[in-house]
């Protein structure tokens, strides 16, 4: 009976070893700053679909932060080699189910905006973000002449900037959850 017992405790013990863990939802600021990298040649590629939200949901009002990161936003600025085109706070709640939300700039014009893509974020150990904007010229009909599309997908650290480099358009991320503790600083001088 002892043996069964502790084959039992034993199969517990790896079963919760092995089993992936389990995320629930949970509330996070997710901050973006889309950057144009003068030194890289645009691509221009074919004009943005109608559809370029399809399936997302759009961001409530209410939902939005004060951005962060101004200070890179400082420094991406006062250099010449990149131009910011969108810098965005905002708070919604992911989880294992993949969350899509539809973010846009500028003036609308037939459903198409000047700055216009999806955000599709996925919590595991690490975040599965999935980036897909475009940045449009727009003629004075107000139809979509060209655009200039970055299409990323990267695994991104939590609480961590992380960039995502499609050439001559980059994302930087930051994903804070705002539930979780914040992790302690490293010492300066660890005792011996």
């Amino acid at each position: 009976m002892r043996l069964f017992r502790s084959l039992t405790l034993l199969t517990m013990l790896i079963t919760t070893l092995v089993a992936p863990t389990a995320f629930a939802d949970d509330l996070y600021q997710v901050e973006m700053i889309l950057v144009r990298q003068n030194t890289v040649p645009a691509i221009v590629s074919r004009a943005a679909p109608e559809d370029w939200a399809a399936g997302a949901q759009r961001i409530s009002p209410d939902s939005f932060r004060t951005p962060s990161l101004n200070p890179e936003v400082e420094k991406l600025t006062a250099s010449n080699e990149y131009t910011v085109l969108l810098h965005k706070a905002w708070q919604q709640t992911l989880g294992e189910e993949a969350s899509k939300v539809a973010i846009s700039e500028g003036t609308e014009q037939f459903g198409q905006f000047p700055i216009e893509g999806t955000l599709s974020l996925k919590l595991g150990r690490f975040t599965d973000v999935d980036a897909d904007f475009w940045v449009n010229k727009i003629d004075a009909n107000g139809l979509v002449t060209a655009s200039e599309r970055l299409k990323q997908e990267s695994h991104t650290k939590n609480g961590q900037l992380n960039f995502l480099d499609n050439g001559h358009l980059g994302l930087l991320i930051k994903i804070t959850s705002l539930t979780a503790p914040a992790p302690r600083p490293v010492p300066d001088v660890i005792p011996d």
